[in-house]
């Protein structure tokens, strides 16, 4: 499954790496991105994670981190069965 979530965090140098590890401890692969910085001193956090596992078990660990203010899940669907590309002869 293909999970989109929305992070609101605060603005502390270590944040970003706390919420990649517990992404990668719960077996997710992060596979995009978007950071933008607010005005008011958080960080608005957009990513988009690749895993077979229930979001849940990434979701609860994240609103349990003390810097991770909001966790939104804004959109999940199947991955797309990759199949390779075969040259023509």
């Amino acid at each position: 499954m293909i999970y989109n979530l929305a992070l609101t965090l605060a603005q502390q140098p270590e944040v970003v790496e706390r919420v990649l590890r517990v992404t990668r401890h719960r077996g997710f692969k992060v596979t995009e991105m978007d950071m933008h910085l607010g005005d008011n001193g958080t960080t608005r956090l957009g990513m988009v994670v690749e895993s077979e596992r229930a979001l849940e078990l990434l979701s609860h660990q994240l609103n349990k981190l003390i810097d991770v203010t909001e966790c939104e899940v804004l959109s999940a669907k199947p991955a797309a069965t990759r199949y390779p590309q075969h040259a023509s002869a």
